[in-house]
C-alpha cells in the first residue's frame, strides 16, 4: 500500500475520486489534506449506571449534542474527552483509504485529536467524528474552523467499501439523539 503524496491526491480530487466538500487546495500538504473542526459536538453526560459495552450500544446513550455559535469555543478542561465532527465531508472511492491524524501544533498542547479508530475504510462517504481529548494541565479553548487534524490517503491492494452504521454520518444526524 502506497500513502499518496500532494500531487497524487490533486490528481485524485481533479479525477473526482476523491471528494472534500468543502475542498480548498490549500489544505493539501505534502502527503496530507488538513480538515476544519466544525461546530458541532457531542458532550458526555454523567450517569448513575453503567453502561455495557457490547455490540448493541450507541454513544448517544451517554452523550448530548451541542452546537457552538459562530466565534464561540467549546472548554475542553484536563482530563477531559468530547466528540467533535469535521467540517469536510470526505468521500473515498474503493481503492483508497485513510488516517486521521492530529496536528502537531495542537499536541504539544496536550490535545489529543483523535485517540482511537483513526482508520478510514475505502468507499466511505461522510464527515469524521474526532474523539478529542485534553492530556494537558491547561484548559483549552477550542474554536470551530480551525484546521485540527489532517487526513492521510493510501492505496489498498484490492477494493473494498464501508457499509458501516457511520457510513453516512452528518452533522445533523450528529446533533440528533435518534
Amino acid at each position: 500500500m502506497t500513502i499518496l503524496a500532494r500531487s497524487e491526491i490533486l490528481d485524485e480530487v481533479a479525477a473526482k475520486r476523491i471528494c472534500i466538500t468543502p475542498f480548498d487546495a490549500e489544505m493539501v500538504g505534502p502527503a496530507s489534506v488538513d480538515l476544519h473542526l466544525a461546530d458541532v459536538f457531542r458532550v458526555f453526560r454523567y450517569r448513575r449506571t453503567n453502561l455495557a459495552v457490547n455490540r448493541e450500544t450507541d454513544f448517544k446513550e451517554a452523550t448530548r449534542g451541542i452546537r457552538v455559535k459562530p466565534d464561540d469555543y467549546l472548554l475542553l478542561k484536563p482530563g477531559e474527552t468530547v466528540l467533535g465532527m469535521t467540517r469536510e465531508r470526505i468521500e473515498l472511492p474503493e481503492d483508497i483509504c485513510g488516517w486521521l491524524e492530529g496536528r502537531s501544533r495542537f499536541a504539544r498542547l496536550g490535545l489529543l485529536v483523535h485517540i482511537s479508530a483513526s482508520f478510514m475504510q475505502p468507499g466511505l462517504a461522510n464527515h469524521q467524528v474526532l474523539e478529542m481529548s485534553n492530556f494537558g494541565p491547561i484548559p483549552l479553548e477550542v474554536y470551530p474552523g480551525i484546521p485540527i487534524c489532517q487526513f492521510i490517503f493510501e492505496r489498498t491492494a484490492g477494493k473494498g467499501t464501508y457499509e458501516g452504521r457511520f457510513r453516512s454520518q452528518t452533522p445533523e444526524s450528529f446533533l440528533s439523539d435518534d
